[in-house]
């Protein structure tokens, strides 16, 4: 295998990390957030933890339904790599041996942190922790740029750190909150144990008790692109007391899933048609799935297709004379019992909904909507490892000869990256068995990534290592064509 740093002097563009994480040590990272935001901010950051999971015994794990979490989920046989991960000048000093022009850095402990369910706690454990990452991470900010951290638990708490993350301390690239747990109305609010089994989920778009238009709104007027960081291991089919493979695998495909669903679906693509959005660490298999399953799903459930099932249009004639030469007697007078209609009841049976179309909010027209609505704005974080990620780029599979917006994404400071080194070597092996070409491996590690931050703020990467590319590419992309769409749209 060829080492990261000769595959990068090889190519002719850059390659830029959309997922990096960093590891926060414990004993002085709760002391910055002391100081940054008090003790309200501590109580948020060691709220819910996994060491409060992994110091339970399975036999308690299953009386309560809890999740196994991750057990050794850090670098350790390969020090140097651990010490990358703990010393952000560590990882700046190492990024040409690993390959890697410019990377963007997400938390590891506080990925949970704006999910949490107390409020002023999460509130202020997010503040505190922008405060300390911004600082953390200044003295790099031509190599590497941190994630702030956005609660989102209603659209004011989100707004209010939005402004004070990018207006105040310098934040480019913002982590948001999503698929949070909520009380259903219906069971009384229960306390203790019992909450956990009478929630929902939030998924932001779609049925949310609140109207988060404002936040997508701020995110368009401060230039970010929101990016979604969320799991979901610890409920539902990934509850598992003992096994944490089980729970891991597919949780942030999972997760990341129902959001950008839920953003289709509910408009915010039509009404935000600026907006990049991007959802990590779950691969591009999911997407292409998705994208596939809605653009079918639309075909049939939308006004023109509903009326292929609408009961009202069946024709009662020949179906009572079909049941005269193929039905039993006591079918036959069973429909004329009904007047002819086989389902009486079907018509109105429609859960009460006044717009029966599930892509109203859409408001699709045409096939070519969904090149606009869905394979545009949406990026995702794919690991280098992942075989799917050539699925995203292959015209011949994906609907519309589209290619979607995988983005090269390590994952550098977690378990599942036994040496940094080969993160690169990994990704480019797509190329080397012929499932990427190089065009795609270039929009993969380089172009995805600058048209995902450097659309959405024109000034993202001035006065970066990669300030030139970026802005040749961009201005190559002017005319706001991703890879495939001109073709694709050639196709209708």
């Amino acid at each position: 295998m060829q080492t990261a740093a000769r595959i990068r002097s090889g190519l002719g563009h850059p390659i830029i990390d959309a997922d990096g994480h960093w590891i926060e040590y414990g004993p002085i990272v709760v002391e910055q957030l002391r100081k940054a935001g008090g003790d309200v901010a501590v109580k948020g950051w060691t709220a819910g933890g996994i060491r409060d999971v992994l110091s339970m015994t399975v036999e308690e794990r299953r009386r309560r339904r809890i999740s196994q979490e991750a057990f050794w989920a850090r670098p350790a046989k390969n020090t140097r790599d651990l010490a990358t991960a703990l010393f952000p000048a560590l990882l700046y000093e190492r990024l040409d041996e690993l390959g890697l022009d410019f990377a963007v850095i997400y938390p590891t402990s506080g990925l949970r942190v704006p999910r949490i369910e107390d409020g002023e706690a999460r509130r202020a454990a997010c503040r505190a922790y922008n405060i300390v990452g911004a600082e953390y991470f200044h003295p790099f900010a031509d190599r590497m740029t941190p994630a702030a951290m956005i609660p989102m638990h209603t659209p004011d708490e989100a707004i209010a750190e939005l402004e004070h993350a990018v207006l105040r301390l310098g934040y480019k690239v913002a982590m948001f909150g999503s698929v949070f747990a909520r009380p259903v109305e219906a069971t009384g609010k229960p306390d203790g144990e019992l909450a956990r089994f009478a929630a929902w989920y939030d998924v932001l778009g779609l049925d949310s008790v609140h109207d988060y238009d404002p936040v997508w709104q701020k995110c368009l007027e401060l230039g970010i692109a929101p990016t979604f960081h969320s799991g979901h291991r610890r409920s539902g089919l990934r509850s598992s007391p003992s096994n944490f493979t089980y729970n891991h695998i597919g949780h942030f495909a999972a997760a990341n899933h129902a959001t950008c669903k839920a953003m289709l679906l509910g408009g915010v693509t039509r009404r935000f048609p600026g907006l990049n959005m991007t959802f990590l660490e779950g691969g591009a298999g999911w997407a292409c799935a998705l994208y596939a399953d809605l653009l079918g799903h639309w075909q049939k459930r939308n006004a023109t297709g509903l009326e292929d099932v609408n009961p009202r249009n069946v024709d009662r004639g020949l179906l009572r004379e079909l049941a005269q030469r193929y039905g039993s007697a006591a079918f036959v007078a069973a429909l004329a019992e009904r007047d002819g209609w086989p389902f009486p009841d079907d018509a109105t049976l429609t859960g009460g909904l006044v717009d029966l179309d599930d892509f109203s909010a859409c408001k699709i027209a045409r096939e070519q909507d969904w090149l606009e609505l869905f394979v545009r704005p949406f990026y995702f974080g794919c690991e280098a490892d992942d075989p799917s990620n050539a699925w995203a780029f292959d015209r011949r599979i994906n609907p519309l000869g589209a290619r979607l917006n995988a983005i090269f994404s390590s994952d550098i400071g977690h378990f599942d990256v036994s040496d940094m080194a080969q993160v690169v070597p990994e990704a480019y092996e797509m190329v080397e068995r012929e499932l990427m070409t190089a065009e795609d491996f270039r929009d993969f590690t380089f172009g995805n990534a600058v048209r995902l931050f450097g659309r959405q703020n024109p000034r993202f990467f001035e006065g970066t290592r990669v300030a030139k590319e970026a802005a040749a590419e961009l201005v190559n992309r002017a005319s706001g064509v991703v890879h495939g769409f001109a073709a694709a749209a050639r196709l209708q």
